[in-house]
């Protein structure tokens, strides 16, 4: 079944925007902009490929036929946040932590990726705060700043590139609630955006 969303389309310069509004953002003109339906492409998104296993190739087994694979885990170093992960992060894993502002969850991230042997790259992405803030609070910490690495973003697609350049293995996204896509136009923080950036 095909995708559609409503647009509205200028009958004099041809924009189009995603609600109606008197005038054309685009050329000025007013009462110009009449509502059309465009087909979406089906959703083929390679982030969320992972999720299925192998697109097209869906196929129904037994729990108990299922593979297992003793999984490596990557110890933060930290006692308890090893405890509550089962034993330390799962590579493919998501975690999502949560708590009251200022009770120490950015702090924590930092300390966990600090704690990480230097072999493993990591990367800590910061939405909120300046590079020189976080870095303020790994010196007060005491923390090995050498082989921490740090990106100012809140635009996924660049997020993601910088992953890549960077073959990042443990990455931190500080907060989700800042980061968006320009595939919505929703505003940062707002739920079709989260969560089609945390996918």
């Amino acid at each position: 079944m095909s995708r559609t969303r409503p647009v509205f389309a200028c009958t004099e310069c041809g924009a189009q925007a995603p609600k109606w509004t008197g005038q054309c953002p685009d050329c000025g003109a007013w009462n110009t902009l009449a509502e059309a339906v465009v087909s979406l492409p089906p959703s083929r998104n390679p982030r969320l490929a992972g999720y299925a296993g192998h697109p097209g190739q869906a196929q129904v087994q037994a729990l108990a036929d299922v593979a297992l694979e003793q999984q490596v885990r990557l110890a933060t170093g930290i006692g308890e946040l090893d405890r509550v992960l089962g034993g330390g992060l799962v590579p493919g894993s998501v975690v999502l932590i949560g708590g009251d502002p200022g009770i120490g969850k950015s702090t924590l991230l930092l300390q966990a990726l600090a704690a990480l042997p230097p072999e493993i790259s990591s990367l800590y992405v910061s939405g909120e705060e300046s590079p020189q803030q976080i870095s303020l609070r790994a010196r007060r910490l005491g923390l090995d700043r050498a082989h921490l690495r740090l990106l100012a973003e809140t635009r996924v697609e660049d997020l993601l590139a910088a992953v890549g350049r960077e073959r990042s293995r443990v990455l931190v996204v500080d907060s989700i609630q800042t980061v968006y896509t320009d595939l919505l136009q929703s505003a940062p923080g707002t739920v079709a955006q989260v969560r089609e950036s945390a996918a």
